[in-house]
């Protein structure tokens, strides 16, 4: 009997020095399973040397060990409200010198934003999107367009080639091909996206940027058709006071063939100095024209019955000019500062 209890004595001690030590909750959990465990605690150890002893001991050494049980069971529960409530202590501590924590919200990538108004304005008019493969096919990208092999209009378009019949697009116009070939006119169709161009780095120009292009085939369908809506479309992007001027171009896929300008946003006209106009008063913002005949044909649509007009915008140009800005880079440099000011309110 005299052994057990002093084995009953050496335990209490060593937990109550056990305890002391404690600090957190994971020091507090080895010393409940060193004492408590089922398996190896040491309580545990002392009720199993119980079992042997002679019947007429174990009244009295059954009440010291459920008193050490009890005694320890009570002295973890204490430890354990004493670490919540220091944790608790903690987190409701403020320190008033600190500067605020502010938490920001995502949002959408400005290009995203300038590409859903323009979608908006061409939805409203009954426009209809239009998506496609960014890696195309040469006959996609250009002979459908009436850039036959080796024709001299090539030479205006840096291309970025994966191998002989395979490119990274380099306007979105294989998309508008694409629809002629599965749907009969009348179409009306945009088409966003990615394209890219063998161009270097600058202020004005990039190897991937966003283009929106626009296709009209119908019957009867005329250069004025095109004036009115791309004039329409200009206003209600820019503002309705803005000016639009069509001047005559080239394009191996449109003929008759426009550059569309705007009055500057910046000078108005009214600064020769101007750096985003060149003091011309004037800036580009798209190219346009009617689908050359031979482009329908391409595409086995009769160009004796049906006629139409295309028209290109770049998106990081145009939306250089809406946000009064210098330089395309600062919409790829990742500049939160500079992101923060497009998110939606």
């Amino acid at each position: 009997m005299k052994s057990l209890l002093e084995e009953i004595e050496a335990c209490r001690l060593a937990f109550r020095q056990a305890i002391q030590r404690v600090k957190d909750r994971a020091s507090l959990e080895e010393v409940r399973a060193t004492f408590l465990g089922r398996k190896r605690g040491k309580v545990t150890a002392l009720f199993e040397a119980f079992k042997n002893l002679p019947v007429e001991e174990k009244p009295f050494i059954g009440r010291e060990l459920n008193n050490l049980k009890n005694e320890l069971t009570a002295a973890l529960e204490k430890k354990e409200a004493e670490l919540i409530e220091v944790k608790k202590d903690k987190v409701e501590r403020i320190d008033l010198t600190l500067p605020g924590k502010k938490r920001y919200l995502g949002s959408p990538h400005p290009i995203t934003l300038f590409l859903e108004e323009i979608e908006r304005i061409f939805l409203e008019m009954g426009f209809s999107i239009e998506e496609g493969p960014e890696i195309e096919t040469d006959y996609y990208n250009f002979e459908a367009l009436n850039f036959p092999p080796h024709h001299p209009a090539r030479d205006s378009w840096d291309t970025l080639y994966i191998k002989n019949d395979l490119l990274l697009r380099t306007h979105t116009s294989p998309v508008q091909v694409r629809v002629m070939e599965r749907q009969r006119p009348p179409i009306r169709i945009i088409v966003p996206g990615k394209v890219f161009r063998r161009e270097a780095i600058d202020p004005t120009h990039l190897p991937m940027f966003y283009q929106v292009e626009g296709l009209v085939v119908d019957e009867g369908v005329t250069f004025a058709h095109l004036k009115g809506t791309l004039e329409y479309f200009l206003k209600a992007l820019f503002g309705e006071k803005t000016k639009v001027r069509f001047r005559p171009s080239y394009f191996p896929f449109t003929e008759p063939s426009a550059e569309v300008d705007i009055e500057c946003t910046v000078c108005r006209g009214n600064d020769s100095s101007c750096q985003v106009c060149g003091g011309s008063g004037w800036k580009e913002v798209l190219g346009a024209g009617m689908v050359d005949p031979q482009v329908l044909k391409n595409v086995n649509i009769d160009p004796e019955r049906y006629s139409g007009w295309a028209f290109g915008l770049g998106i990081e140009r145009t939306a250089m000019l809406l946000y009064g800005l210098n330089d395309m880079r600062l919409f790829y440099e990742n500049d939160l500062r500079f992101l923060r000011q497009f998110r939606r309110k």
